[in-house]
């Protein structure tokens, strides 16, 4: 168990967090989220030791060993893979180490005898002569084979580091697991096991992510951080986020009878109490969950941007057609039609194939071979990975900036659209060029919706995004009632969203799949299709 007491942080004249207390409990994973800069990693380095708090104290049981992903790539770069693995238990390798020096002593005294078998009992007990196969077999469960394990760290490609890393913090069954963005820069298989080793992991787990379908797949609790406060709740993400916004509209209709507002939230609890993400913990979650009460939860103070995609011109028979297309060292002869009221998530390895890809699409790029036809009822609107064209050098409002995409050039009416992607008062008049990147995708979402398009073309949207905003744009993207083709990393956008999947296996090879991506990932394992 690790609480937490009274914790307060601030920096300057600006305070993180104010008298939080905690308590994480065995058996339990816990999802740390919050606005990008309200202190999410800050907390959890409090939590590790490496940051002080101004007031209060973090109190671990006595005994109790903690790990933590490591941040820095290039840590262990004297390394071997597989020593930078067993590294993970500090304990278990300080005791194999002295072991080692005493066996080497030339004057093997009685005293080094006994020291030598006190340290081999503690070597045993912590697992010592099966922490190497442990190692080993972590490894090979994230794709690392044995043929890496005696290479030195510095001459591992740095995506592979990141599954190293992950491996030593989840060594040796540690009794706290501390994680900052485990899944950033893993891959999608690597990202499943990973869920399904915390879903049988009986410790205490501590995450900070951006990966929704991960924290409603692993996290039992979710802790917000919010306007100085970290408050824990009962449940995953999703469960976090629908209560809130469910107490917050009962909290608009003042009117509503109280019975009523009850059950509405009884209702709800009971549709989530079954969808408990262990299956393990199912029935005292569930116990848990029934005993709220309409105070117990609370609306967030977090804001949401409004997203809604809408358009007036319908959608004929012809939505676009795909005919022969090539484009060397990218892909070869693509053929596919796509119809009205799908939904594409796109796949290759490597994303620039997709840019290029949607790129063509738009005209903005020409294929060595091959046709693309649109349908002559088909507007498209684009959010490309790469915004720079619009904003660079561009010093005008982004009022301005915004204005040229409106039919509609009444200044109220444009900053309304600002409004609804949480551009208030001052910042509608911030030069374009001076954004940040979530700024910037936000502006150019709000453009889409002013465009008005049938035919929605996303290249990897949430890059730069929050929690909110790629909450919001998920919703969006489910109520779309037209045809959307789109790359992401978010799986809980390809899950919600894509009914059809078209993958660039490699330049010769292409999968076109009619289905939901859970369909489509039991097709490829029936099917023996590797990553």
């Amino acid at each position: 168990m690790i609480q937490v007491s009274n914790i307060s942080l601030a920096f300057g004249g600006r305070v993180l967090y104010r008298d939080v207390n905690l308590k994480f409990t065995k058996g339990n994973c816990y999802g740390i989220i919050g606005a990008n800069g309200a202190g999410k990693s800050t907390f959890l380095k409090i939590l590790t030791g490496e940051i002080e708090p101004n007031t209060g104290e973090v109190s671990i049981t006595p005994g109790e060993r903690m790990s933590v992903l490591v941040q820095n790539q290039n840590a262990y770069d004297d390394n071997t893979v597989l020593e930078t693995v067993l590294l993970g238990h500090k304990r278990l390798m300080d005791i194999q180490k002295e072991k080692d020096a005493l066996y080497a002593k030339a004057d093997f005294s009685d005293e080094d005898g006994l020291r030598a078998g006190e340290l081999e009992t503690e070597f045993a007990e912590l697992g010592g002569w099966e922490a190497e196969s442990e190692a080993k077999t972590l490894l090979m469960g994230i794709d690392v084979g044995e043929e890496m394990f005696d290479m030195q760290m510095k001459d591992v490609d740095p995506k592979v580091k990141v599954k190293i890393l992950l491996a030593q913090a989840l060594f040796g069954n540690p009794d706290i697991l501390v994680l900052d963005e485990p899944t950033n820069n893993l891959d999608f298989k690597t990202v499943r096991w990973l869920e399904e080793f915390l879903l049988n992991f009986e410790n205490t787990v501590i995450i900070v992510s951006h990966n929704r379908h991960f924290l409603n797949k692993v996290c039992t609790h979710i802790c917000d951080v919010d306007y100085g406060k970290i408050n824990m709740y009962i449940g995953n993400y999703d469960f976090w986020y629908e209560s809130s916004q469910l107490i917050l509209r009962q909290m608009k209709d003042q009117n509503k009878k109280a019975e009523q507002r009850a059950k509405e939230l009884k209702e709800f609890i009971a549709r989530f109490s079954a969808n408990a993400s262990k299956a393990k913990q199912a029935t005292s979650r569930k116990r848990e969950l029934e005993k709220l009460t309409l105070e117990d939860i609370k609306p967030s103070s977090r804001k949401y941007p409004y997203i809604n995609f809408e358009y007036t011109q319908e959608i004929g028979k012809e939505v676009l057609k795909v005919e022969g297309l090539s484009k060397a060292g990218m892909f070869k002869k693509l053929n596919f039609n796509i119809e009205k009221g799908q939904k594409v998530a796109f796949f290759a390895k490597n994303s620039q194939i997709l840019t290029t890809l949607f790129n063509i699409f738009m005209g903005k790029e020409k294929p060595d071979c091959g046709n693309v036809f649109i349908g002559k009822t088909i507007k498209i609107t684009n959010l490309p990975q790469n915004n720079d064209e619009y904003f660079e050098g561009n010093t005008s409002s982004i009022t301005d900036w915004l204005r040229q995409f409106s039919k509609d050039q009444n200044e109220t009416y444009v900053r309304s659209w600002l409004g609804r992607m949480l551009f208030t008062g001052e910042e509608n008049l911030k030069p374009a060029n001076v954004l940040s990147g979530g700024e910037r995708v936000r502006c150019m979402l709000a453009k889409m919706m002013l465009e008005q398009g049938n035919l929605l073309i996303f290249d990897e949207p949430t890059n730069h995004l929050d929690l909110e905003s790629i909450t919001a744009l998920n919703k969006g993207m489910q109520n779309f009632r037209g045809n959307i083709l789109f790359s992401t990393h978010d799986q809980e956008i390809i899950e919600t969203v894509a009914n059809r999947i078209i993958e660039i296996v490699d330049e010769n090879k292409y999968i076109d799949f009619t289905g939901t991506y859970e369909e489509y990932m039991a097709y490829r394992e029936k099917n023996g299709i590797k990553d």
